[in-house]
């Protein structure tokens, strides 16, 4: 293994040889707290420490990094104390994450590190999104995300390359090519023979270089690191490396040939490292003796000092509901609206002037979407924006939804605001993963805040057919950590979005195609919130409460002024998650039969939920069993005819008429 100090000091490269062995030293007494039944589970980095470290020391400490399970030199070279450490890995409250993740599922705002998920493509995207924050900031800053081949293959991976590109973006991405992925060898996983060829494929530059040594990736990655900021692109970088223990511990190695372990044995990071210093005299073996040491002491007592530290977990079940979401008070004033100047605006109106006044009102907010610069969107959502913001705020985006989401949820990282819209609501399918993995958990996981929107035009009615006209609503609403708004009129489509930009929570935000320009209604002019998670009483009653949101609203107006020999009380639930649950019980207490209305397919629809909820806390109050009107248990037809029959509104009134006579 060939070294090239340039001109790094004596003394810079002693700080290399530390921030090295420290991990290594750290690890080793892991796998003894492995044995000992102390750690449930371990990822081991032994053999690829010259990455994460030689990587870490090349950026500056307020650049964000995005690692992976075996980056532990990443955590060490942050210095992260390593008592907070160990009381993460043993699960104790006093971690970084309460308890709640295990290993590297974690982030630091504090050190700039981006905790990951075990899905492992998605948090390339993020770095997109810091890197894209520093651009518009003008930071001379890059991001770095790190992957391994195996990760190479999902398609998060060419998503967040393919943006990264387009948007000409100061991003690293560090491949580790151990040579497996679990047990899966390269050669099962893709045909280039180096992973950085691909970078060119995206209009990107890309090298491959020895992982396992740390002066190569240093001044790799620092060179690197240059040439992404003075010209404003991103880089692969592809290490090759080993693993040389289990993907986990559990794994083991049994699937490696012997003779492959004995080779990379031999081009240890560490011990090398160690020789050539001995070579140059840079050190004595006294020197090494002295500072293994040194080190082991230092773990002994770190982990002392975590054992300490740890007071046994008191369970607080109202503490972990709560801290699910990031707490917000929403503003009086703004919920106090201005009805003395109010106009009447179409659906789509409503929600282009609430969307236009917050670009207006705050600089860190960026829209992105698929067409919605100079064309406005699919459906003109956003016609005359970029003329006013630009396109620094107003993104078109390739059609990439899983890396658009990651990289709205890298802005907030640092501090920025986005909405994204899909094109259809049944497009969100594509970044499902970073919706309800990504965007959902992360403030539970490490109390970072996600400022993210998106813009969901959903339902049907318009014979726009199975792909277009789906109302997913429900699968979100099944998620803790994401917000759900559904406005049915144009006055609620402005305040809520407005207070869902606002909401430092992600906030799914339904709005129906059908209404868009065929619902007119007042609207206050200046800027003001509807608040989340409160109903509307839109009709009151006295014999049948119909429950309701978006479409359905107007199925049960129609439906009621066609009926006035019916006293029907109309709730407009408008958010979906969190639900007014005490609305719900007021209008089941007052009429004693309640009908629950949704344009959802009725398997598993949000109807089936608040039907239960009704059955366990209002039973007494009932004179009737609640009842559900939903969508057939059909995909969406095409056909207007099928159509028409598939939707919950043909069979309201026999549900209606079942209720009463019951």
């Amino acid at each position: 293994m060939h070294f090239d100090r340039k001109n790094l000091s004596d003394a810079q490269l002693l700080q290399m040889y530390h921030s090295i062995l420290y991990p290594r030293l750290i690890e080793e007494k892991m796998l003894i707290l492995l044995r000992q039944g102390k750690i449930s589970k371990w990822f081991s980095g032994i053999g690829q420490e010259a990455i994460a470290v030689g990587a870490t020391l090349a950026l500056q400490p307020d650049e964000w990094i995005l690692p992976l399970h075996r980056n532990l030199g990443v955590f060490t070279a942050r210095d992260m104390p390593l008592h907070r450490l160990f009381n993460q890995w043993q699960g104790h409250q006093n971690s970084y994450s309460k308890g709640r993740e295990r290993s590297f599922h974690f982030g630091s705002r504090e050190h700039h590190i981006c905790g990951m998920i075990s899905h492992l493509g998605p948090q390339l995207a993020i770095a997109d999104g810091v890197a894209l924050a520093h651009k518009l900031a003008g930071k001379d800053k890059v991001a770095l995300a790190f992957t391994g081949e195996g990760g190479t293959s999902e398609g998060d991976f060419h998503e967040a390359l393919n943006i990264a590109a387009v948007w000409d973006l100061p991003v690293i991405f560090l491949v580790e090519n151990n040579g497996y992925a679990l047990s899966t060898p390269t050669h099962e996983q893709y045909r280039c023979i180096n992973m950085a060829d691909k970078a060119k494929g995206y209009g990107m530059e890309g090298m491959t270089i020895d992982g396992n040594n740390i002066l190569a990736v240093y001044d790799t990655i620092k060179g690197v690191r240059d040439y992404c900021i003075k010209n404003q692109k991103p880089y692969l970088v592809e290490c090759i490396t080993f693993r040389m223990r289990g993907h986990e511990e559990a794994s083991g190695t049994k699937y490696v040939p012997q003779d492959l372990l004995q080779l990379w044995e031999q081009k240890d990071p560490v011990l090398n490292y160690e020789q050539y210093l001995l070579s140059r005299q840079v050190v004595s073996n006294e020197d090494i003796t002295a500072l293994r040491e040194a080190l082991k002491e230092t773990i002994e007592k770190e982990l002392a000092l975590a054992d300490a530290g740890a007071h046994p977990l008191v369970i607080d079940t109202l503490a972990e509901i709560n801290e699910v979401y990031a707490p917000h008070q929403q503003d009086e004033a703004l919920l106090n609206a201005d009805e003395n100047n109010v106009s009447e605006k179409r659906f789509i109106e409503a929600i282009q002037e609430g969307l236009f006044q917050c670009l207006e009102e705050q600089d860190n907010l960026i829209v992105m979407g698929q067409d919605i610069a100079e064309y406005g969107g699919a459906f003109k959502v956003t016609e005359g924006f970029v003329e006013k913001f630009g396109k620094e705020r107003i993104r078109n985006t390739p059609i990439c939804e899983s890396a658009v989401v990651g990289a709205a949820l890298g802005l907030s990282l640092e501090g920025y605001k986005a909405v994204v819209e899909m094109q259809f609501a049944d497009f969100a399918t594509m970044a499902f993963n970073q919706i309800v993995n990504n965007l959902a958990k992360m403030y539970y996981r490490w109390e970072q805040n996600v400022n993210v929107v998106i813009r969901m035009p959903t339902g049907g009615g318009v014979g726009a057919g199975p792909f277009h006209s789906q109302s997913n609503e429900a699968w979100f609403v099944h998620t803790p950590g994401l917000k759900v708004v559904y406005p049915s009129t144009p006055r609620d489509a402005k305040g809520l979005l407005i207070a869902a930009i606002n909401d430092p929570n992600p906030v799914l935000y339904f709005e129906h195609k059908a209404l868009y320009r065929s619902l007119t209604g007042n609207v206050p002019d200046d800027s003001y919130e509807v608040e989340i998670g409160k109903a509307r009483v839109v009709r009151y009653g006295e014999d049948i409460s119909i429950i309701t949101y978006g479409m359905g609203v107007i199925w049960a107006e129609e439906y009621a002024a066609g009926h006035p020999e019916t006293s029907i009380e109309i709730i407009d639930l408008r958010t979906l998650q969190p639900l007014d649950l005490d609305a719900i019980k007021s209008t089941a207490e007052k009429t004693g039969r309640v009908l629950v209305l949704h344009e959802d397919t009725l398997t598993g629809g949000i109807g089936g939920e608040i039907a239960s909820w009704i059955g366990e806390y209002c039973f007494n109050m009932l004179d009737a069993p609640v009842m559900r009107c939903a969508s057939l248990d059909t995909p969406v037809p095409f056909n207007k005819r099928l159509e028409a029959d598939f939707m919950a509104a043909s069979r309201l009134e026999e549900k209606v008429q079942q209720l009463l006579n019951f």
